[in-house]
């Protein structure tokens, strides 16, 4: 059943992506939709934002990281100093273990 340009607007895809694939990767993605009672462009379009949010996800967790280690490593060469709530901390464990 071919969709109105309406119909598919109203989905929110408006866009058009082409792919150039061979035939056993037409065969494998045809048999793997219809394994899953979908339409090949539903599924191709699910497998593919799929794979790009998980790459992306990757993608700012390795950069989340970075950002972590560099305000870490900043912390190690250079602390803030103690604040005043923390030394007199600091003092009363001393007065009452004879430190």
């Amino acid at each position: 059943m071919a969709r109105t340009a309406t119909q598919t607007k109203d989905r929110g895809r408006s866009q058009r992506l082409e792919a150039r694939i061979s035939k056993a990767q037409k065969d494998l993605f045809l048999r793997a939709a219809a394994l899953q009672g979908r339409s090949l462009t539903d599924f191709l379009v699910a497998s593919a934002q799929e794979a790009a949010l998980t790459a992306v996800r990757t993608h700012d967790a390795v950069r989340l990281s970075e950002r972590d280690r560099e305000a870490f490593v900043s912390a190690l060469l250079a602390p803030a100093a103690p604040a005043k709530t923390l030394q007199r901390a600091v003092k009363r464990y001393r007065e009452r273990t004879g430190l």
